[in-house]
């Protein structure tokens, strides 16, 4: 159990960018595989249709099966346990249907199309679900993004999806229908996407080491006098889609409203936040834009040993106890032990679940029996906050495989595993952190914590030896 004394601040190497630079695509085998367990799911959970809705924002359970977001407009994919599919498509995705990864009847619903574009139709809407075969006396699953889990309402007759397109299927139903939210078969305790292959690992290690070499170049780059505009353009990369807005904040943030970098430039003394999401992980970092602690405020000139020391602790210590078996709770009161939430005021989950979304689900929270299973790809989202100072962070993304998943991981991407062992390499022997066997680091940074961000030489670490902190 890492301890405050062997927490250190000292000279580190950093670690080198290496994302492939390769999108890995999702195969045929794994989108028929995806399939079959959404079929599954359904046969075991005694549904009749499944029905899956989905927008820019919110489409990655859609998304999972079809390949492709429907960009601005709504769209529903409609399961049924026979095996025929349908996808209602508004004006500008239905040519979308005959490029999908799952074979399924295309229905037009001009209803689902931006605002004043024709709408149109001989059919009402309600016409429009019949047509993809919704009928009465069935078992309806309603598929949004969010897994209700609260203690205060009948969670599975909670919907996230648009009032009149549930109002409508609940008519369908029936009274002797049944129509419920069933978000929970795909992110939920045995939801279908917690687990990943080796293909889907490989395709989520791009963006996961993408946003990583793009956070070490920003973190290089910071200075004082560099813009906000700057650091943003260089977090953003390759056209790819973020998964969280772009944070490139120096100094007091959210003035106006605003959540995006602006031309403020870095001061020193000024408290830093950068993040980047990607499209299977994120990496953020958190620090002040300092060379050394006495061009901190007075008051604050302990930021090392008082916030970022805690949090380094419990970091090293999350990575060395998390492995395939271990059930949530353990991990969640892991870290309540060695970073106390009623000290050091986190209140989300600490480490949650990621994908095509940057937070899918989390089974990580006080009493979860859920156990974390193998082919499960995490971040590292532990968020301390202490009144007067400015925050730390190094979230980054790891996978969980047990030991057949990681001799597969060798034999069918042989490329990724070699990453795999320098990233590990790189933890252990530079930043003395003992990382369970079960831990594959996504991307280089793992565990790499610059806490006064101008001072370039000098990282987060642990010393087994109980050795002084240098440094300061």
């Amino acid at each position: 159990m890492k301890t405050l004394e062997n927490v250190v601040y000292k000279q580190i190497s950093e670690p080198k960018e290496d994302c492939s630079g390769i999108p890995v695509l999702l195969s045929d085998e794994t989108m028929k595989e995806r399939y079959e367990k959404a079929l599954a799911r359904m046969k075991e959970e005694k549904i009749d249709t499944l029905v899956i809705y989905a927008d820019l924002e919110h489409g990655s359970n859609f998304e999972y099966l079809t390949g492709f977001l429907p960009r601005f407009e709504e769209a529903l994919l409609i399961l049924h346990a026979s095996g025929k599919n349908f996808m209602v498509m508004g004006n500008e995705n239905l040519n979308k249907v005959s490029h999908a990864r799952l074979k399924a009847v295309p229905v037009h619903a001009p209803y689902f199309s931006l605002p004043n574009q024709p709408m149109e139709c001989d059919k009402s809407f309600l016409d429009i679900l019949k047509e993809a075969e919704i009928g009465g006396g069935s078992r309806i699953g309603i598929v949004g993004w969010k897994n209700f889990t609260g203690s205060q309402e009948d969670n599975l007759h909670l919907f996230d999806a648009p009032a009149y397109i549930v109002e409508r299927i609940q008519m369908l139903a029936g009274d002797s229908g049944e129509v419920f939210n069933a978000t929970y078969l795909f992110i939920g305790s045995k939801g279908i996407r917690c687990r990943n292959n080796v293909n889907e690992l490989e395709h989520y290690e791009f963006g996961a080491a993408l946003a990583s070499d793009c956070m070490l170049k920003a973190m290089n780059r910071l200075e004082a006098g560099v813009s906000e505009m700057e650091l943003g353009g260089i977090l953003n990369a390759g056209g790819q889609k973020n998964s969280v807005v772009t944070i490139a904040a120096s100094g007091k943030r959210f003035g106006k409203a605003n959540l995006y970098p602006t031309g403020n430039t870095v001061k020193i003394g000024d408290p830093i936040s950068l993040t980047i999401g990607y499209k299977g992980g994120l990496s953020s970092r958190a620090g002040y834009a300092a060379e050394q602690s006495l061009q901190l405020p007075v008051e604050i000139r302990d930021y090392v040993d008082v916030v970022v020391k805690p949090y380094f602790g419990a970091y090293a210590a999350w990575l060395e106890q998390i492995h395939c078996g271990m059930k949530g709770n353990d991990l969640y009161q892991l870290v309540e032990h060695v970073l106390p939430k009623a000290e050091f005021h986190w209140s989300l989950c600490p480490g949650h679940l990621t994908a095509d979304e940057e937070w899918m689900s989390s089974p990580v929270y006080d009493g979860s029996e859920e156990i974390l299973e193998s082919g499960m790809l995490f971040q590292i989202d532990i968020i301390p906050s202490l009144n007067g100072y400015g925050g730390t962070s190094a979230e980054s993304t790891v996978a969980l495989a047990d030991a057949a998943l990681r001799a597969e991981i060798q034999e069918k991407a042989p490329l990724l595993w070699e990453r795999i062992k320098a990233r590990r390499n790189y933890i252990e022997s530079e930043l003395n952190i003992r990382l369970h066997p079960d831990v594959l680091p996504m991307c280089s940074t793992v565990a790499y914590l610059r806490p006064l961000l101008l001072n370039k030489k000098m990282a987060m670490a642990i010393n087994p030896d109980l050795c002084k902190t240098e440094g300061e």
